[in-house]
């Protein structure tokens, strides 16, 4: 068979161009299946999102000297001695509402609420200490574990 031929077969809708047309159609399918597939980018580090909302008032290393800290007419909170101040256990529910700005609403300070940004993407469970798992959005988790993480005692 020349080429000609089978395109001409093609053309005329033969009995070969009509299973080449299925073939064509289910690959064109399969490729649309695929792009759709191309994996997500990872969520960002507690780290990463620390660094990105939080250094600017409570430094780098979380003690409340950032660079915006002076401007302020309150100093921010040293964050590494949350559980010390907590009797020396991590209030993972309470911290996690103040990130978000539930327990704020209304108190005058100048932390923003980051609920809204920090709600973004996938949810996942977690037990803030009392037993239950419960969905909260996984960058807020991530943060307060990063939190958790820079307690000294």
């Amino acid at each position: 068979m020349t080429a000609s031929g089978g395109r001409a077969r093609l053309a005329q809708g033969g009995p070969k161009g009509g299973q080449d047309m299925v073939r064509l159609a289910a690959f064109g399918a399969a490729l649309a299946i695929l792009a759709g597939c191309t994996p997500a980018e990872p969520e960002p580090t507690g780290r990463a999102l620390f660094a990105q909302f939080c250094a600017g008032c409570h430094g780098s290393g979380g003690r409340g000297d950032g660079p915006a800290a002076a401007g302020l007419a309150r100093r921010p909170a040293d964050l590494t001695g949350i559980a010390a101040r907590n009797g020396g256990s991590f209030p993972m529910a309470r911290v996690m509402s103040t990130i978000d700005g539930y327990t704020r609403r209304g108190d005058g300070s100048v932390m923003p609420e980051l609920g809204a940004v920090l709600g973004e993407g996938p949810v996942v469970l977690v037990d803030t200490g009392d037993g239950i798992a419960t969905p909260a959005p996984a960058r807020l988790v991530a943060l307060a574990e990063y939190l958790r993480g820079i307690q000294v005692p």
